[in-house]
């Protein structure tokens, strides 16, 4: 067992850990052996468990450089004792690195980056003897962007926010008009949004933002197809038909019925495929090749997997088996065959890439120093495009999730594949720089969903329950340099959602690179257990009074997350207890309120004066919270039981909330006003 745990720590499998209530919990043997296993590692038997020690240690002692290397400049990387160090400069030129210390054992040393090493893909060489080495280089910036003064903006789920121009779904022409509403009328200084990861090719395409098939590309579903240029050239008996199409789904957009993907999705695909049909202009023929060269081999690949995914199903496991090898010559021909379907994917992550672009002008010429938060998920879908194009960077027979919390007290299994920490590094992070570089391309901000991924991840082995699992750890400095890169890039803030468990170190080793925290007041406590004051929130963090996972301020109140957690069977006690303890925590926020001279009948503008008054830099505001809906988007745990992100924006009474309707909406504004006071402009 001794032998297990060692190996367990060299492949940084945890073996215990500390649960939400801060107790320790132990790892069982079965689950390090199955996550081991998915690793990579032989652990047959105690014989195989010594041999993949005595490999490793081999491996360590005689490597001259690591795969990948990802540092600061002025810090330290190691190599090989006694080698002899220089890199290769991006652009031209090279430059000698200096020992700076060895390790206990002698054989590993530490190499300064010289402190004017200028940011970039470099490449390090190493010489010892008769040996040479070389490797990826990434020299990222110290800290995040700064997004410079206070700033406020709303939190949307985009696809419950449609307008009265909606295909019954909100989409990118909506997310521009609340940009520049909000930015221009109120002085908002970004508007963050779920994720708008790609999604099954054609139906059925489920719900979820956050269990994509692509996270390295967009959504068509948030195309407005009258925003294509080919429509406005289109003759009219071309405009007519899309504009027929719109009709049907655009009457729902005063229902509260749940969304439906798969009809917004008939009728905008009909739509597009019209367009797709249609001449385009000599000049932007020339910049859809452009984008299609700057995309390279990553759009060809899913591109051609929406094609595939078309007729075969969007699980590429169940897939003929010559079909499953993206490089296999039975894709290539079917490639060839499929030529203008891969062709109708490609050009529409064109559009996306173009009226993304949009959205964000819009956003700065409103005034907005941030603009468009995007919101990155953290994984993918195992029988998506990224997990085909991939494949070996992901690990198999593993499913990532979270233990029990609070709010989720049998733990959650999310469905989808970890990448493989060893095999990422040794692919020059590239899936993951080009996948950041992407969500960045047209945006102000990211969004880390469950940003503890770039230290650790809960695996679950599949077949096991959620509680199952166990911790694997990440090298955070390399994950977190290349996302400090690629947001430097772009000059984007970057905020992590770090609620639920984490421990002390992560929100340090954050904060020192400028990341910002995200802090939620229905979670903010002090020693004591009673609601943190505002003095000692963080400065550097967004600071929200919920979740998307949470029902809005007006169901909370009532107790709406516990009556539908007992509802479904996911209550660990009963429903009693849970309101047992709900009642005086309602009331110490209301004391608490009251006592900071705030008017605790309007709750929803109290508890937001309340986020005014913290030293946040960041404050975001939750359109389901400012216009008084009351159900939840999404309630973890559950998958068909609940109509998970299929919720349209609504007010208290039920009543369907538009776009249109904000800018008078007077309880909307009300919610907003006390951080819109103490937020410049």
């Amino acid at each position: 067992m001794n032998d297990l745990n060692e190996l367990a720590a060299a492949y940084g499998v945890e073996t215990f850990y500390t649960d939400w209530r801060r107790r320790p919990a132990d790892v069982t043997p079965d689950t390090i052996r199955a996550v081991l296993t998915a690793l990579g590692a032989d652990v047959s038997s105690p014989a195989a468990v010594r041999a993949e020690l005595e490999r490793l240690a081999h491996e360590r002692e005689t490597r001259l450089l690591p795969p990948t290397l990802v540092g600061y400049a002025g810090q330290d990387v190691s190599a090989a004792a006694g080698a002899e160090l220089w890199a290769a400069i991006e652009g031209g030129g090279e430059v000698a690195l200096t020992p700076a210390g060895r390790s206990a054992d002698g054989s590993r040393a530490a190499y300064r980056l010289p402190p004017d090493l200028p940011l970039g893909a470099h490449t390090l060489h190493a010489r010892l003897g008769d040996r040479t080495a070389s490797a990826p280089l990434l020299v990222a910036p110290p800290r995040a962007p700064d997004p410079g003064a206070r700033a406020w903006g709303f939190m949307a789920q985009l696809y419950s926010v449609r307008s009265s121009g909606s295909w019954g779904f909100g989409d990118l022409a909506d997310l521009r008009e609340l940009a520049s509403w909000s930015g221009r009328d109120l002085g908002a200084g970004f508007v963050l949004v779920n994720p708008l990861h790609a999604g099954e090719s054609a139906p059925p395409i489920r719900p979820s933002p956050y269990l994509p098939m692509s996270r390295r590309f967009t959504s068509p579903l948030y195309l407005r197809p009258e925003d294509v240029p080919e429509y406005a050239s289109a003759d009219p008996g071309v405009r007519r038909r899309v504009d027929e199409l719109a009709g049907p789904v655009r009457e729902r957009n005063r229902t509260t019925d749940d969304l439906d993907r798969d009809a917004v999705w008939a009728a905008k695909g009909t739509a597009l495929e019209l367009l797709h049909g249609l001449p385009r202009a000599p000049g932007r023929e020339a910049v859809y090749a452009a984008y299609r060269e700057r995309e390279g081999d990553a759009l060809t690949a899913y591109a051609t997997w929406c094609a595939l995914a078309e007729p075969h199903g969007a699980d590429w496991r169940s897939w003929p088996a010559g079909l499953r090898d993206p490089a296999s010559v039975q894709v290539a021909a079917e490639r060839g065959r499929l030529a203008r379907r891969v062709d109708f994917h490609s050009w529409l992550q064109w559009l996306l890439d173009e009226q993304l672009a949009g959205v964000q002008a819009a956003a700065r010429d409103a005034g907005m120093p941030i603009g468009v938060i995007h919101d990155l998920a953290v994984g993918v879908d195992p029988g998506g495009a990224d997990a085909w194009a991939y494949q070996d960077l992901f690990a198999q027979g593993i499913t990532v999730g979270a233990p029990a919390d609070e709010f989720n007290q049998r733990g959650q299994g999310w469905g989808q594949p970890p990448w493989h920490p060893q095999r990422l590094a040794a692919s020059g992070y590239a899936p993951y720089r080009d996948m950041l570089r992407h969500v960045l391309r047209h945006a102000g901000g990211l969004r880390l969903d469950h940003a503890m991924q770039v230290f650790r991840l809960w695996w679950v082995p599949e077949g096991a329950s959620a509680a199952e699992g166990t911790y694997v750890s990440y090298p955070h400095d390399e994950m977190l340099g290349v996302l400090l890169h690629e947001a430097h890039r772009a000059g984007a803030v970057v905020v992590g959602e770090d609620l639920g468990t984490v421990e002390p170190y992560m929100r340090e080793v954050f904060a020192e690179r400028g990341v910002f925290g995200t802090s939620m007041a229905w979670f903010e406590r002090d020693s004591g257990g009673a609601p943190l004051p505002p003095p000692k929130w963080r400065e550097l963090c967004l600071a929200t009074v919920g979740t998307h996972d949470m029902p809005p301020i007006e169901g909370y109140l009532h107790g709406d997350h516990i009556t539908l957690r007992e509802r479904l069977g996911l209550l660990t006690r009963p429903a009693e207890e849970e309101f047992a303890e709900l009642e005086p925590w309602l009331r110490e926020w209301r004391d608490l309120l009251a006592s900071l001279g705030l008017d605790t009948k309007d709750l929803t503008a109290a508890l937001h004066a309340f986020l005014a008054r913290t030293p946040s830099r960041l404050v975001g505001v939750s359109l389901a919270d400012a216009v008084g809906e009351r159900r939840t988007q999404n309630q973890p745990g559950t998958t068909d039981e609940y109509p998970n992100w299929r919720v349209p924006l609504a007010d208290a009474a039920g009543r369907a909330v538009l776009l249109d309707d904000l800018p008078s909406h007077r309880r909307l504004l009300a919610a907003v006003e006390p951080v819109r006071r103490r937020s410049p402009g």
